[in-house]
């Protein structure tokens, strides 16, 4: 359910550097939309964020996509989506973040649509500073971020890295500027815990890319940065502001140095990913020697037990390291030679690949197995 919009709202729009131009007058209408897989607990409280929110539930709408639950999560949904008069439950039964977002974006009619992790907890003025930043922008952002601040399950532990709260999701800057310029601190990247873009323009350049997205234990990600890129290289705004702002439920499971790990293996990967989509594979061989090299340099902290917190400054970049050129050196053809033969199987875990193919079935398939 959207808010009224006149005649004149509509009327046609123009087009500059790749940009919709569009009357400076008008509100945009806004979806919100979260994607959740088997964690009905928390989207019952980011529901409950999104009924609280100050523009009343005529002025936006809400779409829940069930990513795959178990038969008894979706009968929980759909008993929490029903009394809300501007939410509707879809469900997509192929797997991964990405197939779930499309899927709302292709169901929606709005202007906007902004994506929360079900996890998140929408301030109540969200959508309200989502239209009016976006409303100030002329024309309208691409893609929109803001801040994402944690509501920590368990304290964070002293061990952990100061530097690397970010994979935590976390965005505590305050201020606002274009994306990948001097506007805002290098690094800053837009976030799908807090995300919000333009549907039209995401639904013509085909999405998200579905090849990547978290799904189980497979942490592959960078799917939202991408599109954040993708849209700005076209000629849109990606454009930050910290007045946008969700808390963000970080999980006590990840306080873990096994969990941190992972994390920065799977960010090397998707690092590699990332840059292959974007069309820049030689970002990633100028990088490949660099990466090599720490791996050499730090292999030796990489004989620690994983669950130790012992010289995590060097295990981490061991791991980034590894992700990185496992995913660079895998995805090429299969060389004859002799030291590519015995470079490839140095890569294998068991004979099969540490990084899967970019193919969602198959990631699926492995994020279903249990852990050794």
């Amino acid at each position: 359910m959207q808010g009224a919009v006149t005649t004149e709202d509509r009327m046609t729009t123009t087009h500059h550097g790749g940009a919709a131009m569009l009357p400076a007058t008008r509100v945009p209408t806004v979806t919100a939309c979260l994607v959740t897989h088997d964690r009905p607990h928390y989207v019952k409280t980011c529901l409950e964020s999104l009924r609280e929110q100050t523009v009343g539930s005529d002025a936006f709408d809400i779409i829940v996509v069930d990513s795959c639950s178990r038969p008894e999560v979706s009968e929980q949904l759909a008993a929490m989506v029903a009394p809300l008069p501007n939410a509707r439950l879809l469900r997509v039964d192929r797997p991964g973040a990405s197939a779930a977002r499309n899927m709302g974006a292709a169901a929606s009619e709005a202007d906007f649509i902004a994506y929360l992790d079900d996890d998140a907890l929408a301030m109540p003025d969200w959508i309200e500073q989502i239209q009016r930043v976006a409303a100030s922008r002329h024309p309208w952002p691409g893609v929109l971020a803001g801040r994402v601040l944690p509501v920590w399950e368990q304290p964070l532990p002293d061990w952990w890295p100061e530097s690397l709260r970010g994979v935590l999701s976390i965005i505590e800057w305050e201020g606002a500027g274009e994306f990948r310029t001097p506007q805002v601190p290098a690094g800053l990247e837009p976030y799908g815990v807090n995300m919000i873009v333009q549907r039209q323009p995401l639904l013509e350049m085909g999405g998200f890319a579905d090849r990547l997205g978290r799904f189980g234990r497979l942490l592959l990600s960078d799917e939202d940065v991408q599109v954040g890129w993708r849209l700005q290289d076209r000629g849109f705004s990606a454009w930050y502001d910290s007045s946008i702002v969700v808390r963000h439920q970080i999980q006590a499971g990840r306080m873990r140095p096994e969990w941190l790990l992972d994390r920065l293996y799977w960010q090397g990967a998707s690092t590699v990913a990332t840059r292959r989509i974007l069309g820049s594979p030689e970002q990633v061989w100028r990088e490949l020697p660099r990466r090599l090299a720490v791996e050499l340099v730090t292999l030796p902290a990489g004989l620690l037990p994983r669950r130790s917190t012992s010289l995590l400054g060097l295990r981490w970049r061991l791991e980034y390291a590894r992700g990185f050129t496992r995913m660079a050196l895998m995805g090429e053809q299969k060389k004859r030679s002799l030291p590519a033969r015995v470079l490839r199987a140095l890569l294998r875990r068991d004979g099969e690949p540490i990084i899967p193919t970019l193919d969602i079935g198959a990631r699926a398939d492995e994020a279903r197995e249990p852990r050794r």
